[in-house]
């Protein structure tokens, strides 16, 4: 190959080692063929392989044994962590949060990836899985829907790993908003039922509830809506009674009758259904003030059941509302459904 002389090549290397000279993609093609390596590798780890062993596994066992030494208390920590992220998330939005989230994932694939038997493993997966429908979900709302499908992937195959069919069950709903979104509502509907079909009966009564409500959503956005009303009533028939929202088997739900009754409204909303109006005016009364981003796509789901009736400055008012809170959280997603809402009035 034609390449710099020998001296040359030395002065090039120690360049390349110290961060004094970019590395060329005509010899990071050399390169990464001597070395064995990927481009990411090469790029970001140059020298590290310089300073590590002749063959590597003195580092590999050393991960192996890190992994390996990850116990519940760490788990706990990684859970916390995730628990925080997502109180914050409810609260100011995601917009904020993206190097937080990236590092806490990073931090648990790395965790999972070298811990070897199955009673490490199945603890870390099941945090990870967690972990990522909330990395998912804020990549949705932040308009990343690419990142948000990678994520929901991730979450499916740490849930397998887990063994969880909850979890990966809840994965599977919720990727199917990125199908909605992108304009494959069909598809949707048929992967969130995929994902009842998964847990089947085994689930908690509660993400039974929360899987029917998203499959009468996205029907109601498929254009199916003798389907939506059908997965709407039997998500109302569900339900467990009482004002709890978390379900101790699926910490990534929440959803209680105050829940659901904005879930109706917002459905029926979209169905055209004037009673719409009702049920999201008592979500409204009761809802926690915490949820701030909820309470945003609340005032638009009130904003688009007042269009529905004609009633245009009701509409207005809430648009306002929604406007102001979905800046607050930098929710693209709910700034993009009050622009279409506008556009209406």
């Amino acid at each position: 190959m034609d390449v710099a002389s020998t001296a040359s090549l030395r002065v090039y290397v120690s360049e390349w080692e110290n961060g004094k000279r970019g590395l060329s993609d005509r010899y990071a093609g050399i390169l990464r063929k001597l070395l064995g390596v990927t481009d990411a590798e090469l790029r970001a780890q140059a020298p590290a392989l310089a300073a590590s062993s002749a063959d590597g596994y003195d580092e590999l066992l050393s991960r192996i044994d890190a992994a390996g030494s990850v116990g519940e208390s760490m788990v706990q920590a990684f859970n916390d962590q995730t628990e925080l992220l997502r109180t914050m998330d409810r609260q100011r939005g995601a917009a904020g949060l993206v190097d937080q989230m990236a590092g806490h994932l990073a931090a648990l694939e790395d965790a999972l990836n070298f811990a070897v038997l199955p009673t490490a493993r199945r603890p870390v997966a099941l945090a990870l899985a967690g972990a990522s429908t909330l990395a998912a979900w804020q990549a949705i709302d932040s308009g990343a829907v690419e990142r948000a499908w990678r994520h929901y992937e991730l979450a499916k195959r740490a849930a397998r790993d887990a063994e969880a069919p909850m979890y990966l069950a809840h994965a599977m709903a919720e990727q199917a908003y990125v199908l909605c979104e992108a304009g494959r509502p069909a598809l949707g509907v048929d992967l969130v039922r995929d994902a009842r079909c998964t847990v089947g009966q085994s689930g908690s009564a509660r993400l039974r509830a929360w899987l029917y409500a998203a499959e009468a959503e996205i029907c109601a956005h498929a254009g199916m809506p003798d389907d939506s009303r059908r997965a709407l009533d039997e998500a109302l028939t569900t339900i467990p009674p009482g004002p709890e929202d978390r379900d101790p088997d699926m910490l990534s739900i929440f959803l209680n009758g105050t829940h659901l009754a904005r879930w109706q409204g917002n459905v029926l909303a979209m169905l055209g259904d004037g009673d719409a109006v009702t049920s999201l005016y008592g979500a409204l009364e009761d809802m926690d003030p915490s949820f701030v981003r909820a309470r945003a796509g609340l005032h638009t789901d009130l904003a688009h059941a007042h269009l529905t009736r004609a009633e245009y400055d009701d509409a207005h008012t809430h648009l306002r509302q929604a406007r102001l809170l979905a800046g607050r959280t930098g929710s693209v997603r709910q700034r993009r459904r009050v622009d279409m809402l506008s556009a209406r009035l």
